[in-house]
């Protein structure tokens, strides 16, 4: 055992602030990273605030993780110390269940193990994540990071990115298919960046004059201002996909209504309350109202060498850890362009 130091929350009402606790030294198959930048998910905010009531405290958030390995356990060939590795929302399975063994991960039957909050496979153990100086993850589920990217910017891949590449890849999102992209947040920003890198014509949707702009920088040929029922209109029954990215309540048939017959509206965002489908959405025109969750290892990994291959990152704000309640705070009126990253240079003056 070592000792590391990261932030945690030791309770739901209680500010992130310097903790000590100890990792376990590489086993046989384990790769130990020293952590360089975390980005920060709106999901750190929920766990540590225990608002989907199952945080184990103390709680030490961050699942987008980019560092370098430090050390490697007997049986690792694929890693060495000093090279790039990147952490994702797993770091462990069953490794036995169907979904796991067609490398689908993120569906463990038994459930995967969170790179924070756990459970561990075996003991039920609490697991740490990324607001830390180092981790250690069997090596399974450690990925490698394409040179040449800007490593901070690849931090929200592991979350955000693969969040959105999953089901663009998973319902063919290509050329000559009209892809719709909902909201430009930190999940939308990358969708919008793959779908247009994958030869789709990209769509965004927005309730923000004010982000067309920006949308078509980041690759959408088109921006409809979703509020405006003529410019709805016009689109209507003419998408081959459409990713929702967007976390609020919103009227799901707007967009139902804007697919082709046979073609299907994939949710990531996780509004609180339930979203109220009309079945005549679906039915009219057999089309599907579909989920995905995050991505497998061998599908994360994928989607790291395409962004190495098309210099594709997230577009972040950096931050030092001390800063983390203030751009939680932030996070939550949706003032940030796209994502915070943690930068984890400020973590031993912070501590």
């Amino acid at each position: 055992m070592f000792t590391c130091t990261g932030y945690a929350a030791t309770s739901a009402d209680t500010r992130l602030e310097p903790f000590a606790f100890e990792r376990r030294d590489p086993r046989a198959d384990d790769v130990e990273i020293e952590i360089v930048y975390c980005g920060v998910c709106h999901s750190d905010l929920h766990q540590a605030r225990n608002e989907w009531r199952n945080t184990l405290y103390p709680c030490v958030p961050g699942h987008e993780i980019v560092g370098r390995v430090t050390r490697v356990g007997a049986e690792v060939r694929d890693f060495k110390p000093g090279d790039l590795a990147a952490v994702g929302c797993m770091v462990d399975s069953c490794r036995t269940c169907t979904a796991c063994r067609e490398g689908l991960e993120q569906y463990c039957e038994p459930g995967f193990t969170g790179t924070y909050n756990g459970p561990e496979q075996g003991t039920g153990a609490n697991t740490f994540g990324g607001y830390s100086s180092h981790i250690v993850v069997d090596r399974h589920f450690v990925l490698h990071v394409p040179e040449g990217l800007d490593l901070a910017g690849v931090a929200p891949l592991l979350c955000a990115g693969v969040t959105t590449w999953s089901p663009l890849r998973r319902w063919g999102a290509g050329p000559g298919k009209k892809v719709g992209i909902v909201g430009l947040g930190g999940l939308g920003h990358m969708g919008v960046k793959l779908a247009h890198a994958l030869g789709a014509h990209v769509v965004l949707f927005t309730t923000s004059p004010g982000k067309e702009a920006d949308a078509r920088r980041l690759g959408a040929d088109e921006v409809v201002i979703s509020k405006d029922a003529e410019q709805m209109g016009r689109h209507a029954e003419s998408f081959d996909l459409i990713v929702d990215t967007v976390a609020a309540q919103h009227d799901i048939n707007a967009y139902l209504g804007l697919l082709k017959r046979d073609c299907t509206l994939v949710q990531v965002g996780a509004p609180e309350k339930p979203l109220d489908v009309n079945v005549f959405s679906v039915i009219w025109r057999r089309r599907n109202f579909a989920g995905s969750l995050i991505g497998g290892i061998a599908e994360t990994q994928e989607m790291l060498d395409f962004c190495g291959k098309h210099g594709i990152t997230a577009d972040i704000e950096m931050i030092p850890i001390d800063q983390i309640e203030t751009a939680y705070s932030r996070m939550l009126k949706s003032d940030v362009k796209y994502r915070f990253v943690i930068d984890m240079a400020s973590l031993p003056k912070a501590a």
